[in-house]
C-alpha cells in the first residue's frame, strides 16, 4: 500500500507560514467572532511549534530563519481578541 505524506497548503509569505505551523501546533487559535488570532500561552504547544518549524521549513529557507519567524509571529500576537468586550 502506498503511503503519502500529508503536505501543508501552499503559504506565499513567511508570515502566513508561521500562523499556519502555530495554528497546527495549537499555540494559537482564532477567535470565534471577529477572526483575531490569539496566543494560547501554552507552552507544550509552543515547544511543537518549534519542533515543526526546525524538522520542515519552507523550501529555501534554513531552520534557523523558520524559528526565527516562528518567534517572531507568536511575539506579535496577543492573548486577547482587540474587538471582543473585556471580561468582568
Amino acid at each position: 500500500m502506498l503511503m503519502t505524506k500529508e503536505r501543508r497548503p501552499t503559504i506565499r509569505t513567511m508570515r502566513g507560514w508561521a500562523i499556519s505551523v502555530l495554528h497546527e501546533a495549537g499555540a494559537i487559535k482564532e477567535c470565534d467572532k471577529h477572526g483575531w488570532m490569539q496566543d494560547r500561552a501554552d507552552p507544550h504547544a509552543r515547544e511543537r511549534a518549534v519542533l515543526l518549524a526546525r524538522q520542515d521549513p519552507p523550501p529555501g529557507v534554513s531552520p534557523d530563519e523558520a524559528l526565527a519567524e516562528i518567534r517572531y509571529v507568536l511575539d506579535s500576537i496577543g492573548d486577547s481578541c482587540p474587538e471582543c468586550p473585556e471580561p468582568d
